[in-house]
């Protein structure tokens, strides 16, 4: 039978609860605007994998401490900031099948609302002591925007080759998943090698869901995002990338043409996607995702047993397994 987060969250099914709540005073704001925005995005939370990536390493590494709920809340804050402006940087009108904070109150708002986010998690380190963790989680955010002008640059000219897909999926999505993680065994008073062995084990993690990701967009899941966005926001992941190399000279010049100036006709897009599945693109992007997963297990186990680690490893499990 198919794990549910609440199957993984037993271990710390009480620190989930406590931490919702901590979260939700913090996000309290003495401006109506703001907390009526505050309430918005408190309530239209995800599954809450990144605090529980937080707390349940810091379970495996030792005792969950109050330092464990403010970088749980340190990640949240600056994630939800990114997104917010993130949202307002594509134009996007929707987060989740939600409303997205610049489409209910425009995007002057949604930029200030980034940046008072931005402030809060600051605050909330430096109010604490917490420069370990400032800086484990100011790192990513850095990695974040780097891999983000870096994809931008390179959608330009499509020119990405597979060494270059890396570092930007390693940017862009892995270190926010190795912050989550490095986070949580800093918390716990780890020593500087264990920090960073659990930040190893988050970036596999995170590239694994990265690769995942980029499959569902050749439609290899129920349900998802559409199929053929990547195509369309010109995005080249592994899939492509691998078909693109086995091409030969004119077909691959042909799918970079149309990738470039044809992306937005639907039978086009699927012209892209029959290539790729053709060229065995699925079958080299899913060998690469799981071997990604096999590296961040075998760091795992290296950790003593214990109902935190067991959990840890059914929600790797489950990111790469999810449908959506």
């Amino acid at each position: 039978m198919a794990l549910t987060v609440a199957d993984i969250q037993a271990p710390i099914a009480v620190e989930m609860t406590l931490f919702e709540q901590k979260f939700r005073d913090l996000m309290k704001s003495d401006v109506m605007l703001l907390d009526q925005i505050m309430n918005y995005i408190v309530k239209r939370k995800g599954k809450q994998l990144r605090p529980m990536f937080v707390f349940l390493t810091a379970g495996v590494c030792g005792p969950i401490t109050e330092s464990t709920y403010r970088g749980a809340a340190l990640i949240e804050l600056l994630h939800t900031a990114t997104l917010v402006h993130d949202d307002v940087v594509d134009d996007s009108n929707y987060r989740r099948g939600f409303f997205s904070i610049n489409a209910l109150w425009k995007n002057k708002i949604a930029v200030l609302v980034g940046d008072y986010l931005l402030s809060r998690g600051l605050l909330l380190s430096v109010d604490n002591g917490d420069y370990d963790l400032l800086q484990i989680v100011s790192r990513a955010v850095r990695e974040i925007s780097e891999g983000e002008l870096l994809q931008i640059e390179k959608a330009r000219r499509l020119d990405i080759t597979e060494d270059v897909y890396y570092e930007i999926i390693r940017q862009k999505t892995a270190s926010l998943i190795s912050a989550c993680c490095a986070a949580g065994a800093r918390s716990a008073d780890a020593a500087s090698d264990i920090v960073e062995k659990a930040r190893l084990f988050g970036e596999k993690v995170g590239i694994a869901f990265q690769i995942k990701d980029d499959l569902f967009d050749y439609g290899t899941a129920e349900v998802g995002k559409p199929l053929g966005i990547d195509i369309k926001e010109k995005k080249m992941t592994l899939p492509l990338i691998y078909a693109l190399r086995k091409a030969g000279y004119w077909e691959k010049r042909r799918m970079i043409n149309i990738v470039k100036n044809e992306s937005e006709n639907p039978k086009k897009v699927n012209e892209v996607i029959a290539f790729v599945k053709q060229s065995g693109g699925i079958e080299y992007a899913t060998t690469a995702m799981e071997q990604y997963v096999t590296e961040a297990q075998t760091i795992l186990y290296s950790f003593p047993e214990s109902a935190y680690r067991t959990s840890l490893e059914q929600l790797v499990q489950y990111t790469i397994e999810r449908s959506k």
